[in-house]
């Protein structure tokens, strides 16, 4: 049994804890069945996931209310309790709540009521995927130095360039894109937009296949025309935008992570306690227990730094840059140390694919690279001390 007395902690209201009670039913009852096709049909099981989300009002959390959202702000403690618990079942029922969260996150923190109402309305029902589109071959963790061009002309913006590395690429029918609007140099001169699949001038140029798979795409940009009301925000505040949307997401990647250590913490307990080995079994091993031990240990501080994240950026703080990092970086570092190790306690069973913590192995590694690698965490929690 996954250990819930985390949720008496003070981060939390009673309203957080039905969630989370809420949440791990509707997870236990229907996630197994809905990604049951994640081999045959990516594209299509992503689909199913969002829909199935959207039917049972999950997605609902991903936006405000102002986009047909359950509460009147993003909470991230409710989108960190999501995330975890959906990691915990299935990494892609993770990914696929996630992304109708940060694909339409700089809509629901700038987008205007008319952008709200085409784009929101329809992702919190599961009726439309999103994208966040903001990182080039050239530019991934360094935003400023975007390269893409949105050149105004007449009341259309003409957007040249190329992205890659986009989650829900190629499945998605909007995208949230960043471009350069002004000469300014670095981040100054960045812009964002919103833009259907299907606009003439874009396309999918190539479908990228990882070793955890789920929908990752290059996309180009040719003589893109889009209109004005294409514009989110403020013409040049791109950059302000894009972090904004990463200070609410990012927190919530150290989430999903914590629901992977979580279930690896629970999948190797169960094995130690039943794998008979000299005259008793592998728990009795005071080898084992230790490293059970450091599991348990790196579960909870990872749990103990994201909701702290969570509960500042909801109660406390308008800008959580350094304590989101933080989450991020830990709790997707201690994940990958608390998988490891599962693994090993599990001998070869680890390594045969279809294993719980062989496919737990695979899901982490990418959490220590986007939206930020580790070494960027590290870089931004540094300047936060020392400016």
């Amino acid at each position: 049994m996954v250990d819930r007395t985390f949720l008496m902690w003070p981060f939390f209201e009673a309203r957080h804890r039905q969630l989370a009670e809420d949440i791990d039913a509707w997870g236990a009852s229907h996630v197994s069945d809905l990604a049951a096709g994640e081999h045959e049909d990516l594209d299509g099981t992503c689909r199913t996931l969002v829909r199935g989300l959207g039917s049972a009002d999950w997605t609902r959390y991903a936006v405000p209310a102002s986009g047909g959202g359950l509460l009147e702000h993003l909470d991230v403690r409710s989108l960190c309790l999501i995330r975890e618990t959906l990691g915990r079942y299935h990494a892609l029922a993770d990914f696929a709540f996630a992304m109708q969260g940060l694909g339409s996150g700089p809509l629901s923190l700038f987008g205007s009521p008319e952008q709200r109402q085409r784009y929101l309305v329809p992702a919190s029902r599961g009726q439309k995927l999103a994208a966040f589109a903001l990182s080039e071959p050239e530019a991934g963790s360094d935003v400023a130095s975007l390269a893409t061009t949105a050149k105004e002309e007449g009341n259309e913006f003409v957007l040249d360039g190329i992205k890659t590395w986009i989650s829900n690429g190629g499945i998605a029918d909007f995208y949230t894109v960043f471009a350069r609007t002004e000469d300014a140099p670095g981040a100054k001169g960045l812009s964002c937009f919103v833009l259907d699949a299907g606009t003439p001038g874009f396309e999918v140029t190539e479908r990228i296949d990882l070793i955890a798979p789920h929908p990752l795409a290059t996309l180009r940009f040719d003589e893109c025309r889009l209109s004005r009301d294409s514009l989110v925000g403020e013409r040049g505040k791109g950059f302000k935008i894009a972090m904004a949307t990463l200070d609410v997401f990012r927190s919530t990647v150290g989430a999903a992570a914590l629901g992977f250590a979580r279930r690896a913490l629970e999948e190797t307990i169960k094995h130690v306690s039943t794998r008979k080995l000299f005259g008793g079994t592998l728990s009795d091993l005071q080898l084992v227990q230790g490293k059970v031990a450091d599991m348990a240990l790196d579960v909870d501080a990872s749990a103990l730094l994201v909701y702290r994240s969570a509960w500042t950026k909801d109660c406390a703080a308008e800008r959580v840059t350094r304590e989101a990092s933080m989450a991020k970086l830990y709790a997707t570092e201690a994940a990958q140390r608390v998988i490891d190790a599962a693994v090993q306690l599990h001998g070869g069973h680890g390594v045969v694919r279809g294993n719980i913590v062989e496919s737990l192995y695979r899901d982490i590694r990418a959490l220590r690279i986007y939206e930020g690698a580790s070494e960027v965490q590290q870089i931004i929690i540094a300047r936060q001390l020392l400016t």
